[in-house]
């Protein structure tokens, strides 16, 4: 229970359902004593504020600090894969290791529970053999399943997602009926850790090298002021006139960021992505494989081919998507049902 109105909203319906519902609420790491405050989804506010839901609900509520992991799992690797040159999406990261791993363990560990369920907008469906898939939920625009590629069957048995029949005007509904103050609460759409700009926290953890903007025919036309604040198809923010202006490429060596006002440009696009570390939600999936992938959470699910060469992956696509970033996740779909995903190389 995070304090928002969705976790919220999961426990009221699993209580008035007939569970025996115990809150957790998560305390991650935050750079203490920043001007832009704490992390926002386990802020001193928000565990005030799932205290009163849990009162109102007249459910026990504890809390439970991960912050230890959170930094050195998440925040750590958030800053690596930067340095490195790679987009990094941290919400699959927290939802594979900390809130579906070390609260998954530490549930039925603590309190020998059955279930963990939370507020993300998912799907499970059973069958044969004690095993599920996973979907999309009825809310097409909230769907949250991008981010639970990397769940496995050992974990799905054990997970209730309350919320997949609903759109989130009637989750506030819910909320509202069952006297929550947080019905209204806003939703939160930035990455948790870092304030109110990713940019801004990079700039403060990172050793950025300022270096040269070039655009097509390689002639200089500005200057960058780091490249791991720069990602493939990027518009805003590259402090270039005369735009619009998109990133479509990077020289590491130079220290060079390439630039294009065609948004077409063909370095952006790529008929062919290679993916790795890749996690499949059934064994029987053969390959090749004909399926939907998305690249993108707001992304339009493309059809393609997947092939297996060795330990990596490559995506055949029919429509070549848009900037496929290095370090961004790819997810397959079989219409509603994920199959898996992977991170692009």
């Amino acid at each position: 229970m995070s304090g928002g109105v969705d976790s919220s909203a999961a426990a009221a319906l699993l209580k008035k359902q007939g569970y025996n519902v115990v809150g957790v609420f998560m305390q991650f790491w935050f750079p203490s004593g920043e001007k832009y405050g704490e992390n926002r989804c386990c802020s001193l506010a928000a565990w005030n504020e799932a205290r009163e839901v849990a009162r109102v609900l007249d459910i026990p509520i504890h809390k439970v600090n991960f912050g230890k992991q959170f930094k050195k799992i998440i925040v750590d690797e958030f800053l690596n894969e930067y340095k490195a040159g790679r987009t990094p999406n941290p919400c699959v990261a927290c939802n594979k290791f900390i809130k579906f791993k070390l609260l998954l363990d530490y549930a039925r560990t603590v309190f020998d529970a059955d279930y963990v369920a939370t507020g993300h907008y998912a799907r499970l469906k059973p069958r044969a053999k004690n095993q599920f898939d996973l979907c999309r939920p009825k809310d097409k625009n909230k769907d949250q399943t991008y981010f639970l590629y990397n769940l496995e069957q050992e974990q799905l048995k054990h997970l209730l997602f309350p919320l997949a029949d609903y759109t989130k005007k009637q989750t506030r509904g819910l909320a509202k009926k069952f006297r929550l103050a947080v019905h209204a609460k806003p939703d939160s759409q930035e990455i948790c850790f870092v304030g109110r700009s990713h940019i801004e926290f990079l700039k403060k953890y990172l050793k950025l090298k300022p270096g040269k903007i070039v655009n097509e025919k390689g002639e200089v036309i500005g200057a960058h002021q780091g490249l791991a604040l720069y990602t493939l198809g990027q518009r805003s923010g590259i402090g270039l006139s005369g735009g619009p202006w998109y990133v479509i490429g990077f020289n590491r060596s130079r220290n060079e960021l390439a630039v294009s006002k065609k948004i077409n440009s063909a370095k952006l696009r790529n008929r062919q992505v290679f993916f790795e570390s890749a996690n499949w939600l059934m064994r029987e999936i053969k390959f090749p494989l004909s399926c939907e992938a998305q690249i993108r959470y707001r992304g339009r699910p493309e059809k393609c081919r997947v092939r297996k060469i060795g330990r990596r992956y490559v995506a055949e696509f029919i429509r070549p998507p848009r900037a496929a970033t290095p370090g961004q996740s790819i997810v397959f779909y079989d219409k509603d049902k994920l199959l898996g995903g992977g991170i692009i190389g």
